[in-house]
């Protein structure tokens, strides 16, 4: 039985084969949560959620860097993104050394995404996306009181 409204598949992810959400964040370099956005289904690709809250457009006008992983490759200028390996070969050295550097600096960022993935809710909620907007609304709330 699914307690979902319509086809119930509108927030499956075929990648995670299961159903979820998409939830961007924005944290600060110590890894503190700053902003979440509503949800979006979990079939939503990451660069397709930035795009649709418009985050890189809203860090550029700041004057904010933008450090993110392989799944916004393409996001534009502003985005540091790690640098693919070519088909079939092995980066060079200095590309590793910058992809090293790059995910040390992106350390506490992901220590930030898994702060919000130990919340509960998020692995057990039944509820569909747009319901779930309102509960990462509260639990940024709680999270900045910590």
């Amino acid at each position: 039985m699914c307690d979902r409204v319509g086809d119930g598949r509108a927030d499956y992810s075929a990648k995670h084969r299961r159903h979820g959400v998409n939830v961007q964040l924005v944290t600060d370099p110590d890894g503190r949560l700053l902003w979440i956005s509503p949800t979006l289904p979990g079939r939503a690709h990451d660069l397709t959620a930035a795009r649709t809250h418009r985050i890189t457009r809203i860090c550029e006008r700041q004057g904010v860097p933008v450090l993110a992983d392989r799944a916004y490759i393409g996001a534009g200028p502003w985005v540091t993104t790690p640098i693919r390996h070519p088909p079939g070969r092995n980066l060079a050295p200095t590309r590793q050394t910058v992809n090293r550097a790059l995910s040390a600096a992106r350390a506490p960022v992901e220590r930030g995404v898994a702060r919000l993935k130990s919340w509960r809710i998020f692995r057990r909620s039944r509820c569909g996306p747009n319901r779930m907007s309102s509960i990462t609304a509260a639990i940024l709330t709680l999270e900045r009181q910590r």
